[in-house]
């Protein structure tokens, strides 16, 4: 998972997530929402039990989770958001796609390629990127909590595909279909991940250093920070230390 992965943890850890938590439920929201429109039976639609989960996670009252699905739904009038995912270059060549969940499509398309073009980016076409990224369930386990060979056994065993060591965890990647499976194998041994979600997956990864991995940061957050940006992901590489080097303060 390297950068991707690594970012989100070291983000999870500074306590930044935290700071924007009105800006993580405005997220959690538009993403039941939009994952109720296929149903709202949370049993039934896998897309819809993975959102309320994370939400519960970031402990979202079950009110508003409630509200989430009923907008979404039809059963309470709520604004109608789109689904777009934008492709782009950062520093050093890196790919990135952008999720977004908007209901105002030309105003997020401006917004997006600003944020790009401010932070040595560039857009790019649909199509120009995604080959390079699959969807896979991602679960970053920390060493301290199990030894490889036991935690390689339970991805084994409950169907999942992969395990990598990324400095002070291990991350796990699974098809979409096993993600739940497995991320409830591991926290049935009383173990709480770092970070888990459904994520895009790069096939490849390309280092960056100096002032590449500095830029590409700040693009990061550029685009984290729009208001309907849902996910980023990409296939750039950093050294650990220089990742939380230039995410200081």
């Amino acid at each position: 998972m390297s950068g991707h992965s690594k970012w989100a943890t070291i983000k999870h850890k500074k306590g930044a997530l935290d700071a924007k938590r009105g800006k993580i439920f405005t997220r959690l929201i538009k993403e039941i929402s939009m994952a109720a429109k296929s149903g709202g039976d949370v049993e039934k639609n896998p897309r819809l039990r993975t959102a309320v989960t994370a939400a519960k996670a970031e402990n979202m009252p079950g009110e508003n989770i409630k509200r989430a699905i009923q907008r979404g739904t039809g059963e309470l009038p709520g604004v109608s958001y789109e689904e777009i995912t934008f492709e782009g270059y950062g520093p050093g060549g890196v790919a990135i796609l952008v999720e977004v969940s908007t209901d105002n499509r030309n105003r997020t398309v401006s917004e997006i390629r600003q944020a790009f073009t401010k932070n040595h980016g560039n857009m790019g076409e649909s199509g120009s990127v995604a080959y390079m990224f699959s969807k896979k369930g991602t679960i970053a386990v920390p060493k301290s909590a199990i030894s490889e060979d036991d935690l390689m056994n339970i991805v084994l065993e409950n169907g999942g595909d992969d395990l990598t060591d990324e400095g002070e965890n291990f991350e796990v990647l699974t098809a979409p279909a096993a993600y739940e499976q497995v991320l409830e194998a591991i926290k049935a041994k009383g173990i709480t991940p770092e970070a888990s979600s459904l994520a895009m997956v790069p096939a490849n990864y390309i280092k960056l250093e100096g002032s590449n991995a500095n830029q590409m940061i700040r693009l990061l957050e550029a685009l984290e920070d729009q208001d309907d940006v849902q996910n980023v992901y990409s296939n750039f590489d950093i050294d650990e230390k220089e990742l939380e080097k230039v995410t200081q303060g």
